[in-house]
Parts: C-alpha cells; sequence; structure tokens
C-alpha cells in the first residue's frame, strides 16, 4: 500500500537548534519511522513546491518518563532534517521564524 505525503511527514520541528540551520536552507521535521530518504524527498517536493538536494534522517530514541510511581517510556520517533537546492524557493511555513 502507498502511502501519501501527508502520511510520511508528520509535523515540522521548531527548536533553538532548527531554526540555526534555516539560512543554510536546511529544515527539520518529524516522519514516518518506516520512511526512507527517496520518499521523504519526494513527500516534501509534493507538499512543498521545492526541489531536495539531500536528506539526513535520523531514530530518535524515546525518553523515561514518570507516570506518578510508574515509570514509562515515550514512543521512538524518526527526524529529518532536509536540505534543499540553492535556486529552490525556501518553506513559507519557516519564513517567519529567522
Amino acid at each position: 500500500m502507498k502511502k501519501s505525503a501527508y502520511d510520511i511527514i508528520d509535523k515540522p520541528i521548531v527548536t533553538e537548534a532548527s531554526i540555526k540551520l534555516l539560512p543554510e536552507k536546511k529544515y527539520t521535521f518529524k516522519v514516518d519511522k518506516g520512511a526512507n530518504k527517496i520518499e521523504i524527498a519526494k513527500a516534501i517536493e509534493e507538499i512543498f513546491g521545492v526541489k531536495v538536494k539531500k536528506v539526513n534522517t535520523m531514530n530518535v530514541w524515546g525518553r523515561q518518563k514518570r507516570f506518578g510511581k510508574n515509570i514509562g517510556f515515550r514512543s521512538d520517533w524518526k527526524k529529518a532534517i532536509v536540505s534543499l537546492t540553492a535556486d529552490s524557493k525556501g518553506i513559507e511555513f519557516f519564513d517567519n521564524l529567522n
């Protein structure tokens, strides 16, 4: 079953570290754990209408969390840092964050 672009890209990640990458045209997203770099690149191009140069992915382990007396873990997730080509336009969502 083929996933849609909106199933692959979960949400943008807006942190201090990700905002420092914006001048280099690098954008950070939380993505589906089963998605590969090619699927992520095609999804970004389809959703935002930009040209993707490179995709770096990393698996993030869920952190330990206390729930009263019980100790549990948050879910593991996957993060993607997407680099755009120099001639590509930026992603509008991130434009006002600089």
